[in-house]
């Protein structure tokens, strides 16, 4: 069974569309049909925030290899009210994680919380890398496998790290790195919670507030 489901998934492949539409009813369900049409099979769907009469929602599809990504995209873009504002792969394992569940960890093992978070940082909040860093000089104190392999990050390209917030840093910010968008929050004991994202899509205000209240329950 194990070798069945390992075949299947070579053959599809995943991605995540995070798309805003008018919050009204039906307008759900005219996107989930759209993309069914264009050959995606939806796998979870996420609210990520509302605002001003639109909500903004994270589409996550499996699509046989193959697949034109434009078909999915032109699928919901000619839905009336509706844009696509991200659209990328999503690696294979990822999956969906909900907050409760890292919650539920942090509270089991509250001594290890800020490690917890971190370790799950990435799959939590759909991001490349996560770090646990000093605020004073820039040390690294945690990180997952993607992270910088160095022992402290440039305070000057990260700026303030006392508050919750999100920035664009520019290509070369650390020697060989490309521009990544990030977002940090005060951590535990004088440290920062640091995100990477490369290329997008953009944190928005409740991604923000998320990691403001995981990284505050685990100071």
């Amino acid at each position: 069974m194990r070798t069945a489901v390992t075949n299947l998934r070579k053959t599809v492949a995943m991605f995540l569309l995070r798309v805003a539409l008018p919050d009204r009813p039906g307008s759900l369900g005219a996107v989930a049909t759209a993309l069914g049409t264009a050959g995606a099979d939806i796998q979870a769907v996420e609210i990520v925030e509302k605002y001003e009469g639109f909500a903004v929602d994270d589409f996550m599809v499996e699509v046989p290899h193959g697949t034109l990504p434009d078909a999915m995209i032109t699928s919901c873009t000619n839905l009336e009210g509706v844009e696509v504002l991200w659209f990328s792969h999503y690696p294979e394992g990822w999956g969906l994680h909900a907050d409760v569940a890292v919650l539920d960890d942090m509270t089991e093992s509250p001594e290890r919380a800020d490690q917890i978070l971190t370790e799950a940082a990435p799959v939590v909040f759909r991001v490349n890398w996560a770090a646990q860093i000093d605020q004073s000089s820039g040390r690294i104190l945690a990180r997952t496998g993607m992270a910088p392999a160095v022992d402290a990050l440039p305070l000057r390209a990260l700026g303030s790290l006392d508050q919750a917030r999100a920035t664009e840093l520019p290509d070369e910010w650390l020697p060989g790195w490309p521009e990544l968008l990030v977002a940090m929050a005060p951590f535990k004991q004088g440290t920062s919670l640091l995100l990477a994202r490369k290329g997008g899509p953009p944190f928005i205000k409740s991604e923000l507030a998320r990691l403001r209240h995981l990284a505050a329950l685990a100071n």
